[in-house]
């Protein structure tokens, strides 16, 4: 593809060189660069782009991308054939460029996002069984996969970047799915990785208390936000949870149609939850029945807001529920692990307050009179601020805590520890156990609980790795549980 229509649209470029220039690939990482390529310099947040042109244009880059002049311009001496172009935002340009380059394939098939702190991937996930069980061929871009069809490839990031986005969206067009379901995060959208996107649907879960090590003030957390609906188009559809106090906040400057679902109010779609168990809910959703194997008000809210989806994109209403009534939980999303003594271990990616109060909440409401024990930890090198509220949320709800690491990272295990008890006063202090190894919290969870017990495993969820330092270690708990069980 011609350089001029790569480059279209993409925000204030000025081109030096040639712009009917061929080009055979876009990189945003010079160790990617293959001849005839297109190099684009990207501020980053561990290192600048702009200090790797001259390593791009030895490796073949034709065209350079760039923001910076004076860096650019010291990168690239003496190579006058390169191609030139400033931009305003490399980032920015970025991924209007991979849109381009990939045809738009967004614009291709209906393409449905949605944002939120909790339940974007569980959402994302039945959105994708539901319609690939009505008929539909579909593609999935989730924190835990994505998928092309059937066909898996490992996610990395919640949000990938508009490459790897724009790749698999062609791959999706190729293919001939007709629907692709995609989580978007506070920030995917700060970072104009959906920059170039046409979504035919944007759905808000709820806002809580997540990602301010990042977005510093939960005003600028609620902004990346609200910029997705900002931007949809008055083609598209904004569905959004009003009983979450930002619900409408989320839409009041949007062009899109304006979609409300609702658990404790009216609006244009309800549910009630009539009976539930470990074994699953009866729900009322509008005026009609439904039976699933998910539980929990928050998982509710997760099937109320796939059903108004497929309601809105235009499937039948009662397709849409006999759909739903054959739909798992998403992987690491409240999975029930028995055992003997009639033990139940559930592990769940609880890593919110919110997250973590909403599980607590739904087993305490199931099994009233059962013991309730709570292991959790909290990730290295993220938020600080949420490790005393999940502290007092675990202290609230559970009978015995057993607080451990998580994904440390960089962070000591014990520091993150000493956080987190700040958030306990004297009475839930001495029904905790403070155990830094996981799998040994695991274990001592087990060998402490009654008869009857449920043991949440909170935080790790579909994660089968622990990040010690800057080690990434095999650690499946399901496998871990599994095993202790098979010893008793």
């Amino acid at each position: 593809m011609k350089l001029h229509d790569i480059i279209k649209d993409s925000c204030s470029v000025i081109i030096s060189g040639d712009g009917d220039i061929e080009i055979s690939a876009i990189c945003c990482d010079s160790r990617k660069v293959t001849p005839g390529s297109l190099f684009v310099a990207v501020k980053g947040f561990a290192s600048d782009g702009h200090g790797f042109i001259a390593a791009a244009i030895a490796k073949g880059a034709v065209a350079i991308v760039f923001e910076d002049r004076e860096e650019a311009v010291k990168q690239a001496c003496g190579a006058s054939d390169t191609t030139m172009v400033q931009a305003e935002s490399s980032r920015y340009a970025l991924a209007i460029m991979a849109a381009n380059f990939y045809d738009n394939p967004s614009r291709k098939l209906t393409l449905v996002g949605i944002t939120g702190t909790n339940g974007k991937t569980t959402t994302v996930t039945l959105l994708h069984r539901m319609f690939t069980a009505m008929g539909y061929s579909c593609g999935l871009l989730s924190t835990i996969a994505n998928y092309v069809g059937s066909r898996s490839y490992e996610a990395v990031n919640t949000t990938s970047d508009p490459l790897t986005i724009n790749s698999l969206l062609d791959e999706m067009v190729k293919a001939g799915c007709g629907f692709c379901f995609m989580e978007v995060s506070s920030i995917g959208v700060e970072q104009d990785r959906i920059a170039g996107l046409e979504f035919k649907a944007g759905i808000f879960s709820n806002l809580t208390h997540d990602h301010l090590d990042y977005h510093k003030t939960f005003a600028e957390y609620l902004r990346c936000k609200k910029l997705f609906f900002d931007n949809l188009s008055k083609d598209a559809y904004a569905i959004t949870n009003i009983d979450d106090r930002n619900g409408m906040v989320m839409v009041q400057n949007t062009k899109a149609e304006t979609v409300t679902y609702s658990c404790r109010k009216i609006a244009d779609h309800t549910c009630r939850i009539i009976e539930q168990s470990f074994e699953g809910m009866l729900l009322r959703i509008d005026d009609r029945e439904s039976w699933t194997c998910l539980i929990g008000m928050h998982n509710a809210y997760n099937l109320l807001a796939v059903y108004t989806t497929a309601v809105t994109l235009g499937a039948d209403p009662q397709e849409a529920l006999v759909a739903l009534s054959s739909l798992r939980p998403a992987p690491g999303r409240l999975e029930n692990i028995r055992g003997p003594r009639d033990l139940s271990v559930i592990i769940d990616y609880a890593h919110t307050p919110d997250a973590l109060e909403n599980v607590l909440k739904t087993l305490r409401e199931i099994a009233p009179d059962h013991e309730l024990i709570c292991l959790f930890g909290c990730g290295g090198d993220r938020d600080r601020t949420k490790r005393p509220e999940m502290a007092a949320i675990a202290q609230k709800y559970a009978d015995r805590i057993i607080v451990t690491s998580d994904n440390s990272r960089t962070e000591k295990t014990s520091d993150i520890m000493a956080d987190i008890k700040t958030g306990m006063d004297t009475a839930g202090r001495a029904r905790s156990l403070f155990i830094e190894d996981r799998e040994e919290a695991i274990r001592t969870a087990i060998m402490i609980a009654g008869q009857g017990a449920t043991i949440l495993l909170a935080g790790k969820g579909h994660e089968t790795y622990q990040i010690i330092g800057t080690e990434k270690r095999h650690f499946d708990e399901k496998e871990i549980v599994n095993g202790i069980f098979e010893t008793l």
